[in-house]
C-alpha cells in the first residue's frame, strides 16, 4: 500500500547529498581502509522513520563498528528487489508490502531483520467532525483508494466490525501526495496514512481531524510497519558484518528515543529539504520516540506470534498470490542482545 505513495513522492524529491551510485553486492567488500561498505536503500524520501539511520551516521556509530554506509533512494518497485538481487545489503520495508516477496514458490531472499516502530500508526484520517471518526462512518463518503485488495479488504473488515458496509464508500483513485490539501480542498473525505508524518502533519498545519487507527479496531492489524530488510545471501555470508550494522543501527533509534530533538536536527542536516518544515520533523520525532521500542526491551524486537497473525489474514482471506508460511520472513538472529 506504501509503494504508489512512496513513488509519487520520491519523482518529487531531491536526490539526496549522500548520493545514489552503484550499489555494492552481497559480499559487502572491503574498502581501502579496512572498513565494511554497506548500501542501504530508504524506502522513500528521508523521514522520521530513517532518523536513527542518520544518527548512526552522524554519530559515527556505524564508523565505530567498521563500516560505511551509502544511504539510496528505492527504485520504482522498491528496496526488495535491489536487496534481494544482492545489489544492496539492507533497506527498508513493511511486513504487508513484504508478503507478495514471499509468497509462492519462489520467494524473494529478503528477511526482515529489525522492527522500526513496535506498533502499526496507520488508520483513516478526515476532517473533524463530519462523521467519520469511527469506521461506519465512511459510509457514503469519498475514500481516496489506490485500489488494492489488501486495502480494501483492511477497511472492509474494520467497517464490518463497527457495524458499516464497505459498499456503501465513495472510492475516489488516489492521487493525494499532501493530506493537508486534499482533505482542505474536499477533494476526498478519508485518507489512510502513517499518523506519525500524515497525521503529525496535519496537526502542524492547524486542521482539525479525526482518525481511528486499525490496529485498535481489529489487533490482526498490529503488523510490522516499518521494517529493515536484508538479503539472505548477504546474512549467511556476512553474519558478523550483519550484526555489526544492527548493533551501530540500534545505537541510532536508541539516542533518537532518548533525544527526540537532537536527532531530528540530525535528520535534517543529513536531509535539508525537511528543514522548510522542521515543525513537522521535531512533532514527528516526538511522537515517535516514545514508539520506536514500545513494549519490548530492545529496539527491532519481533513478536512472532504478532507476525504470525496478519500472514494468516493474509491466507484466510487470499490475498496473496500462492500460499505464504506465516512464520517467513522474519528474524531477531541479528539483534543485539537486550
Amino acid at each position: 500500500m506504501k509503494k504508489l505513495t512512496r513513488c509519487a513522492a520520491a519523482a518529487l524529491a531531491l536526490t539526496l547529498t549522500l548520493g545514489l551510485t552503484a550499489c555494492g553486492d552481497t559480499t559487502a567488500p572491503n574498502t581501502d581502509d579496512n572498513t565494511e561498505k554497506i548500501t542501504f536503500v530508504l524506502d522513500w524520501t528521508p523521514n522520521t522513520n530513517h532518523t536513527g539511520l542518520y544518527v548512526a551516521m552522524a554519530n559515527g556509530y556505524f564508523a565505530d563498528a567498521g563500516l560505511e554506509v551509502e544511504v539510496v533512494q528505492p527504485p520504482e518497485d522498491g528496496a526488495e528487489v535491489l536487496v534481494g538481487s544482492g545489489k544492496a545489503q539492507f533497506g527498508v520495508s513493511f511486513q504487508d508490502s513484504l508478503a507478495p516477496a514471499l509468497a509462492g514458490d519462489d520467494p524473494l531472499p529478503v528477511t526482515a531483520v529489525a522492527a522500526v516502530i513496535q506498533h502499526n500508526t496507520s488508520g483513516i484520517i478526515s476532517r473533524q467532525g463530519e462523521g467519520m471518526a469511527t469506521p461506519r462512518g465512511l459510509e457514503d463518503h469519498k475514500y481516496a483508494t489506490w485500489d488494492m485488495a489488501v486495502e480494501q479488504a483492511t477497511i472492509s473488515q474494520v467497517m464490518a466490525a463497527d457495524g458499516g458496509d464497505f459498499s456503501k464508500v465513495e472510492l475516489i483513485p488516489s492521487t493525494v501526495t499532501d493530506e493537508v490539501s486534499a482533505l482542505s480542498s474536499q477533494s476526498v473525505d478519508a485518507i489512510w496514512v502513517f499518523y506519525a508524518w500524515a497525521g503529525i502533519a496535519c496537526e502542524t498545519a492547524g486542521l482539525p481531524t479525526d482518525y481511528f487507527a486499525f490496529a485498535d479496531i481489529d489487533p490482526v492489524f498490529d503488523f510490522y510497519t516499518p521494517v529493515i530488510i536484508a538479503g539472505n545471501d548477504f546474512l549467511q555470508q556476512q553474519p558478523e558484518t550483519a550484526k555489526a550494522f544492527i548493533s551501530a543501527l540500534s545505537r541510532g533509534y536508541e539516542y533518537a528515543i532518548e533525544n527526540p530533538h537532537e536527532a531530528a536536527d540530525i535528520l535534517m542536516e543529513a536531509a535539508p529539504e525537511l528543514q522548510s518544515n522542521a515543525a513537522l520533523v521535531y512533532a514527528s520525532q516526538d511522537y515517535l520516540a516514545d514508539r520506536y521500542a514500545a513494549d519490548v526491551d530492545r529496539w527491532g524486537e519481533f513478536d512472532a506470534d504478532r507476525w504470525a497473525a496478519y500472514y494468516e489474514w493474509l491466507n484466510d482471506n487470499d490475498l496473496t498470490d500462492g500460499e505464504l508460511a506465516i512464520d517467513a520472513g522474519f528474524t531477531n538472529d541479528y539483534l543485539p542482545e537486550a
